[in-house]
């Protein structure tokens, strides 16, 4: 079940906090893995949702592999916001 097609989890809210936060990079990809303060995120599938479903993203354009400042997209920042 995709993100957009079920309610968030606390999890899901609480990665969406950090990355609003600057907390979050990314690891560009097809499906991009998150680090959270430099660490790894422990729930890369939530990570994965989150981007596919358009909530956040890279925060400027690079190549796969590359590592990048993660933020929230305008859809991200809305339902934040709603939360």
């Amino acid at each position: 079940m995709s993100t957009t097609a079920r309610a968030l989890s606390h999890r899901d809210l609480a990665l969406l906090r950090a990355t609003a936060a600057g907390r979050c990079e990314l690891i560009c990809g097809c499906q991009p893995d998150l680090l959270i303060e430099g660490r790894w995120c422990c729930d890369q599938t939530a990570a994965h949702q989150l981007a596919a479903a358009g909530l956040l993203g890279p925060g400027v354009s690079a190549p796969t592999g590359a590592r990048v400042p993660a933020v929230l997209t305008d859809i991200g920042r809305a339902v934040l916001h709603a939360a």
